[in-house]
């Protein structure tokens, strides 16, 4: 697959099953993270892996963050939050390993840095014809899952990355206009 090919036709594959990526696909898929722009060689990334019993694992962080935000929370609510890693073989979080204090890097692009490591995940997947979704939501911003995860003060969880095999169509990806988000100056 040619370059302008993946850029164009990368979408996110919400059904995903076994297998999980091969150990060799793994080390392609992180190579091309590691490819990310990085403003003075801060190498401002950290990856997780979570297979097996570590879903489970990540998953009870999952039910704990929502039973600390609300002790009443149904047993239904606490074990869908357990089964929300269990939706592909293999995730990866992305974290923002953030130096602080450097001032000509500030943490945003330190954590833009990262975004873009997950970027080349989600493009070396597809590459490999493995399917990959991001998802964050508010468990990526979760003290319980913060702590979890051993983050310090100024990292950040950038992504939740799904991996795994297709299992589902691909949804027919959306047709955008560039003109209603380029502006040009001459």
């Amino acid at each position: 697959m040619d370059a302008l090919t993946l850029l164009h036709e990368r979408s996110s594959m919400g059904k995903l099953a076994e297998p999980a990526p091969s150990a060799e696909q793994l080390s392609a898929i992180y190579q091309a993270a590691l490819r990310a722009p990085d403003h003075k060689e801060l190498r401002p990334w950290r990856f997780i892996e979570f297979v097996g019993e570590g879903r489970e694992r990540l998953g009870e962080l999952f039910a704990e963050a929502e039973f600390q935000e609300d002790p009443s929370a149904s047993d239904n609510t606490l074990n869908a939050a357990r089964k929300k890693p269990l939706r592909a073989p293999m995730i990866v979080a992305v974290i923002a390993k953030v130096t602080p204090d450097v001032p000509s890097v500030p943490k945003m692009e330190q954590v833009i840095s990262a975004g873009c490591a997950a970027h080349g995940i989600l493009l070396a997947a597809h590459a490999l014809g493995l399917g990959a979704m991001w998802r964050s939501g508010k468990y990526a911003f979760d003290p319980v899952v913060r702590k979890g995860l051993s983050l310090n003060e100024d990292d950040e969880v950038v992504a939740f990355i799904y991996l795994g095999s297709l299992a589902g169509r691909h949804k027919p990806l959306a047709q955008h206009n560039q003109a209603d988000f380029v502006e040009r100056w001459d």
